[in-house]
């Protein structure tokens, strides 16, 4: 994955060949920026750009540096995340099994032990902390003394979705480099010509992720587009709660479309698209009291859920109020 690989983002990738070229200068970089957007995507790449055999604002994808990076097996190259500890070392990468839900001290104490040693093979160690925000506390204040004098052959990466999140003292010790969603026509245009997606599918996943070409992917392969017109059927069965919130959440879209398309919203930007003929059926056929109505109660399942509701009746109630 190189930085011509990663879509919609030619501004942050900008900021970051910055840095590589030695126009700019940080202590750490801080990615943020909503899911699925090509954060870690681009961390990835600045790793490999950095140690490339063969340039230096690209990496080349060929030589033997990019390719340990691709494969996990790059020495000096680490990624942390919330549910995993990936730390290449002598070529063998490691997982961590403990489980963790969050970034632990003792990783971060790995991360000092590490940063402090000279580069095994690399120009520089790479660190990627992906999800940041989810570092506990001591986490965060032992990462704290590592962003203050950072070793100079080493690059400190934070990535984060909800940078609000964390620690003030470690957001101020960073450089931010801000990503953001496609706009919805240019990712269904990527969906359509790079990943051969017919319209109406490609449209449904740009509208409905909000621009999040990762999102989209993901829901591509777990069929998504499919799948959603049997829920708007009333032909769907939860076996488990995530299957009710995937429920909600497709109604909600749904429910949300037909009130704004009974308010004149333009066809081009329903998210449900390919469901427009019924929209214009639907909308004719209920007051804006009644989908209001039905909104508020996808609204306040949706809370339900998180309070150990049980399912069962939460769903009958659903189900009355959708069929009046």
């Amino acid at each position: 994955m190189s930085f011509a690989d990663i879509q919609g983002q030619s501004r942050p990738i900008e900021i970051i060949q910055q840095y590589l070229s030695g126009a700019l200068s940080g202590r750490g970089l801080l990615f943020c920026g909503p899911q699925g957007v090509g954060k870690k995507l681009a961390a990835l790449a600045m790793a490999k750009a950095v140690n490339c055999l063969n340039n230096n604002l690209d990496p080349c994808e060929q030589c033997p540096s990019c390719l340990k990076v691709s494969k996990g097996q790059h020495p000096d190259v680490f990624l942390i995340d919330c549910h995993t500890v990936i730390e290449s070392e002598a070529g063998q990468a490691k997982k961590d099994s403990g489980g963790s839900e969050a970034v632990r001290i003792d990783h971060i104490r790995a991360l000092q032990k590490n940063i402090s040693l000279r580069p095994y093979e690399g120009k520089k160690k790479v660190f990627i902390i992906d999800e940041a925000q989810d570092m506990t506390a001591e986490a965060s204040n032992a990462l704290l003394k590592t962003l203050e004098e950072p070793p100079r052959d080493s690059l400190l990466i934070l990535v984060s979705s909800k940078p609000s999140l964390l620690f003030k003292t470690i957001t101020s010790r960073c450089q931010p480099i801000k990503f953001s969603g496609m706009q919805r026509q240019e990712l269904r245009q990527v969906l359509q010509k790079k990943y051969g997606l017919d319209y109406n599918c490609s449209h449904f996943l740009a509208y409905y992720c909000e621009g999040r070409l990762g999102y989209a992917l993901k829901l591509k392969e777990e069929g998504l587009f499919f799948s959603k017109n049997e829920i708007i059927d009333g032909k769907f069965m939860v076996k488990e709660r995530r299957d009710l919130r995937n429920i909600l959440n497709i109604l909600n879209v749904w429910y949300r479309d037909i009130y704004l398309y009974k308010k004149g919203l333009a066809e081009t930007e329903l998210i449900n698209y390919d469901r427009r003929q019924d929209l214009k059926k639907i909308s004719a056929a209920h007051s804006f009291g009644h989908l209001d109505n039905v909104l508020s109660c996808i609204s306040d399942s949706a809370l339900r859920i998180e309070q150990n509701i049980n399912v069962k009746l939460l769903l009958a109630n659903l189900k009355a109020v959708l069929s009046n």
